[in-house]
């Protein structure tokens, strides 16, 4: 019963969001997208087998032929640098 009761825990990573996106969200995505395979080749090869091929960490690793600690490293710093350059492009927030 303590510490969740039985429940499975998932990895915040490996869940799926069902949530579409716009098409100017999705064009923005794209575009940093772009930028970081500028930046970042391999890394940028993994986001897309991520995010477009829906691979795991671990497949997509191997397929990069990268073990699976280098896979969630490379995946982390990935999701920081798009995720500023995102907001970069967006601009400052209005609040």
């Amino acid at each position: 019963r303590r510490h969740g009761g039985g429940q499975e825990r998932l990895d915040i990573d490996e869940v799926e969001i069902a949530a579409p996106m716009k098409d100017d969200e999705l064009l923005t995505v794209n575009e940093a997208l772009e930028r970081f395979s500028q930046h970042a080749p391999q890394k940028a090869e993994l986001v897309k087998l991520r995010y477009f091929a829906g691979l795991g960490l671990k497949e997509a690793g191997q397929a990069l032929g990268i073990s699976e600690p280098t896979a969630v490293r490379w995946w982390t710093y990935s999701k920081t640098w798009l995720y500023q350059a995102i907001q970069e492009t967006r601009g400052p927030a209005k609040g």
